[in-house]
């Protein structure tokens, strides 16, 4: 029989939240830096699943697939336990490292030769 109440368990891990405090993208990488298991025990069992999963370093996404949570309720699961400092979101990956003027510069030198 299925549960009637299916969609009520992920507003009550978010608090009715679907927003997070800080900018979370899908390949957003988290990661737990110092592993507790007595907090891990007194976490409800999505987040404690979502945080033994980070133990190693995860994508938000990777989260999400491993632990059965949408990506919106990991989102906002995974702000939450960054906020208590008990995982770390490293930074933002999506900056380019490559040099724009050059790539222009590379760009237009082959518009040239064609």
């Amino acid at each position: 029989m299925p549960n009637p109440y299916w969609k009520v368990r992920p507003y009550v891990l978010t608090g009715g939240r679907a927003r997070t405090r800080r900018h979370l993208l899908v390949h957003t990488l988290v990661s737990v830096p110092h592993y507790d298991a007595v907090f891990a025990s007194g976490l409800l069992p999505e987040p404690r699943s979502l945080y033994e999963h980070a133990r190693w370093t995860r994508s938000v996404a990777e989260l999400s697939a491993a632990c059965g949570m949408s990506l919106g309720v990991t989102r906002v699961v995974v702000d939450d336990l960054a906020a208590t400092d008990r995982l770390r979101v490293h930074g933002d990956s999506s900056a380019s490292p490559f040099d724009y003027r050059l790539l222009e510069r590379l760009r237009d030198g082959l518009r040239q030769l064609a």
